[in-house]
């Protein structure tokens, strides 16, 4: 630019009023003149003109500020506001998003909206936060805050804030509905003098349904207030509540909650007559001198740590059992224990048919105990060299093919061939179906006590226990049993009874999704619950507004049928789901 283009061509408003002023004071120029110079109309030039002499009169007006101070555009900056920068920018360094911001602020107790949140980063000239992929954006989004002490809400005053985690209150329905809440708070689990029990057991249930890494950073879930509306809390308490609660918890505690849970799956016809059985091995990351070494097929290794056991029903993919208390020395009594915990729990209702179990986990022994107990079991026996050079040596007519339903509506072939056979340490025959062409190099040998049932239903059956297989891997992964347990250390026993509870309310929730129920929890979990919410608590209920996504609409579909319901632990209030009006 040319230094006499500077003064002929103004750049900024306070700039071109100046000339045209200058132009008509001072140049002696008409007010049309100056008009058509600077393009105003001949009204509008007159008015600024009255306006400037009205300001010169005017004793309090620094005249110097009329045309060299840049006025700021839009509305002047709050007390609030001010007060608030240099939170927001110190969280914008620790690369929070605007609406991670405004999520830490409100557990804060800072009430800001995410524009003055906007303005603020714009002004400080931060740059946009490139895409990031949701991992990095879950391990990013964790504010170095204090957060706010704990306490019970009393919904006594309105309240408005959002939450990253407002998905998870979606769960809420199921858990009054089916009577949940009811259990947890006759169960024996402690309470503490700020907490009640309910709340207490709801926390845990919360970071479970969150799928947050094993509680790793505490400001992670102790700043967001829609995880602490799920318990009826302002916030959820820091980590060093967490373990000074499980220490009170005992073993005997989470039987009698399990007994509890089970009889009410079964009242609810969620358990059918069939269960899976599996061994899971939960690493143990201390001082390992207590605890034997088990096999663990995630790590590829045997390792210091706790055998666990699941009993799984095929059918509703829910988990009706759990213990961690297993031993070398008793692993094999285990199926037993379970029948007695199941007979004990169902209060008479006794529906149980099937046990479903692999070829190591109890003896043959104890296969004859279930069957004096009138129970019948389907699991694998265990291969030798002798017996399967007998197998390969059956002639061509002892074997025929059946087509068994597989996964996909789709049929497979195999070969089989069925005998009865004795055991050692078994009373009586069992029935014997040898299994070929299933893609295995060895034959797999099925033994049962069920003499009627049709083979292609057998092997259906047992085939579906890989299933059980399947769930303890996402048990693992989802609830991270085997993760290091970086700031909080929680009983394992209690720790599998939480993440048991929390899996089935997702396969609950699964169940009434159409179209869904095949998801694992982690797609559950990605799809529909993993989502921000605005949250308004008002005084005829409470209003929770999700973030637009693909699978919202199905969702608030589903939630439709518990619009009634009121929460005891919510003040009494009914609650509204609805889709927010931005994505």
């Amino acid at each position: 630019m040319k230094p006499e283009e500077f003064f002929l061509e103004p750049s900024t408003i306070a700039q071109k009023q100046y000339e045209a002023l200058r132009m008509f004071f001072i140049e002696k120029s008409t007010a049309t003149q100056v008009a058509d110079r600077f393009g105003y109309t001949y009204r509008g030039f007159t008015t600024i003109v009255s306006n400037f002499r009205k300001n010169l009169l005017d004793s309090q007006i620094d005249t110097t500020e009329l045309f060299f101070t840049e006025k700021r555009k839009g509305r002047k900056p709050t007390e609030k506001i001010e007060s608030a920068k240099d939170i927001v920018v110190d969280l914008r360094k620790q690369y929070l998003s605007v609406e991670d911001i405004k999520i830490a602020l409100d557990g804060k107790g800072i009430k800001i909206s995410e524009k003055s949140i906007y303005n603020i980063i714009a002004e400080a000239g931060f740059a946009r936060l490139p895409r990031r992929e949701k991992k990095t954006k879950v391990e990013s989004s964790v504010p170095k805050l204090e957060a706010l002490k704990t306490q019970m809400l009393d919904f006594g005053e309105e309240d408005e804030f959002k939450s990253a985690a407002g998905g998870i209150l979606c769960f809420l329905p199921y858990l009054q509905s089916l009577g949940i809440i009811d259990i947890i708070k006759s169960s024996d689990y402690p309470e503490t003098r700020t907490i009640n029990r309910l709340s207490s057991i709801l926390c845990f249930i919360a970071l479970k349904l969150s799928n947050f890494r094993r509680y790793s950073a505490d400001n992670l879930w102790c700043m967001d207030r829609g995880l602490g509306l799920f318990a009826g809390l302002n916030v959820l308490p820091k980590a060093a509540w967490f373990t000074s609660y499980s220490d009170r918890v005992t073993p005997t505690m989470n039987r009698e909650f399990l007994k509890k849970i089970h009889l009410k799956w079964s009242e609810l016809g969620l358990l059918g007559d069939t269960e899976n059985m599996d061994f899971t091995t939960i690493p143990y990351w201390g001082n390992d001198e207590p605890f034997e070494n088990n096999w663990s097929g995630k790590r590829g290794k045997a390792l210091a740590s706790m055998l666990a056991v699941l009993a799984h029903d095929p059918d509703t993919g829910i988990i009706s059992y759990g213990n961690t208390d297993i031993k070398h020395k008793n692993e094999s009594e285990t199926v037993l224990e379970f029948l007695d915990f199941y007979r004990e729990s169902c209060g008479g209702n006794d529906k149980l048919n099937y046990l479903i179990f692999d070829s190591k986990f109890t003896s043959y022994e104890n296969l004859s105990h279930l069957n004096a107990k009138g129970v019948m079991f389907i699991t694998i026996r265990r291969r030798g060299k002798n017996l399967v050079d007998e197998i390969h040596a059956r002639p061509a007519s002892l074997w025929k093919k059946i087509r068994v339903p597989c996964g996909g509506n789709k049929n497979r072939t195999l070969k089989v061939s069925e005998d009865r056979t004795t055991l050692r340490g078994y009373d009586g025959e069992i029935r014997q179906i040898v299994i070929t062409d299933h893609g295995k190099i060895k034959p797999a040998i099925i033994i049962t006590n069920d003499f009627s049932l049709p083979t292609e239903q057998i092997v259906r059956k047992y085939s579906r226990r890989w299933n059980v297989e399947k769930l303890i891997s996402e048990q693992i992964e989802f609830f991270h049993l085997n993760k290091v347990s970086s700031s909080m250390v929680i009983k394992v026993d209690f720790d599998l009874t939480i993440s048991i509870l929390a899996h089935n309310i997702y396969r609950l929730l699964a169940n009434d999704l159409d179209r869904y129920s095949h998801l694992s929890d982690q797609s559950i979990y990605e799809k529909f619950i993993r989502n921000t919410a605005e949250i308004e608590i008002m005084a005829e209920g409470i209003a929770i507004n999700l973030k637009k996504k693909r699978e919202l609409p199905l969702m608030l579909e589903t939630l439709n049928q518990f619009a009634d319901i009121k929460y005891s632990w919510l003040g009494g209030k009914k609650i509204v789901f609805t889709g927010a009006t931005y994505s």
